[in-house]
């Protein structure tokens, strides 16, 4: 087997909203849209975002409704408290604080519009 890419898929209820959140900060772009579907990239994330709107007829009935939960959509970064600054000054709600794990994992939390959870990471170490 040879990947070529890899993408995360997440239902939600507003596409839009969501696509919009990671364009606006995170940096993200539209690489595809249609009515219940965008895909998002950014050329140094290694993974797509595509948002599908719950409840598409194109989805297996078992996946149809089920949204996106139990998740984290986690981005490393190398200036962690800066994008912690950056996102408050942009008005985001920071839905965990700055976080150290004993092993050297420092994280906090934003959610999208849906629900998402963001979050950003760095290590140290």
């Amino acid at each position: 087997m040879r990947i070529t890419s890899t993408a995360v898929s997440l239902n939600v209820d507003d596409v839009p909203a969501s696509s919009a959140f990671l364009a606006r900060h995170f940096g993200f772009r539209e690489e595809m849209a249609a009515d219940g579907f965008a895909s998002l990239t950014r050329e140094d994330a290694g993974v797509n975002v595509v948002f599908l709107r719950r409840g598409l007829p194109t989805l297996p009935a078992d996946q149809r409704d089920v949204p996106a939960a139990g998740l984290i959509l986690a981005f490393v970064v190398d200036d962690l408290e800066g994008e912690l600054r950056r996102l408050q000054d942009e008005g985001v709600a920071i839905t965990m604080p700055l976080t150290v794990e004993e092993w050297g994992e420092r994280a906090f939390q934003v959610r999208d519009p849906n629900g998402v959870v963001v979050q950003l990471v760095d290590w140290q170490g």
